[in-house]
């Protein structure tokens, strides 16, 4: 992430403190954005510990997760930039094991829609309607700004 990302990751709605097992029902489906995934698969020595409860939930069965197409991109990145083919190849098997929601035409014209109406830049719009699209209980982000979505918990 670059350094204007993590200035701006402060300001995203709904902050969180530590998170618990208690925090969630299980069976709870939550749409991770790329910045909480990149955190924890980095060991992000700032970050990681804040969304790490998570994964933890997520891989006793408690949890659902889902993530974009977009959001797989997003994560790939790093690595392939790093041209380190194996952490790309192991990063996308840990993402392929959990609900992937393409970017379809109904995704993208709600995308189009809540980014005319929020102001969201269009990632976001379309990590916002893909999580409404597949009825996630959440949406899990960090350096976004979700401070005027309504229609869904986000998580930050």
């Amino acid at each position: 992430m670059g350094q204007q990302q993590h200035k701006d990751s402060g300001r995203v709605a709904g902050r969180m403190g530590a998170l618990t097992d208690t925090d969630f029902r299980s069976g709870t489906l939550l749409l991770l954005d790329s910045p909480p995934i990149i955190y924890v698969l980095e060991r992000h020595p700032d970050f990681a510990s804040r969304f790490l409860p998570l994964f933890e939930a997520q891989k006793k069965g408690e949890l659902t997760f889902a993530v974009t197409t977009v959001g797989i991109a997003e994560v790939l990145t790093g690595p392939l930039r790093a041209a380190d083919e194996t952490l790309a190849r192991q990063y996308r098997a840990i993402l392929e094991s959990w609900q992937v929601v393409p970017l379809d035409c109904a995704i993208a014209e709600s995308a189009a829609r809540l980014r005319a109406s929020l102001r969201l830049k269009l990632a976001d719009a379309v990590q916002l309607a893909s999580a409404l699209a597949i009825g996630a209980d959440a949406l899990v982000t960090h350096d976004r700004d979700f401070s005027n979505v309504r229609s869904l918990r986000i998580i930050s």
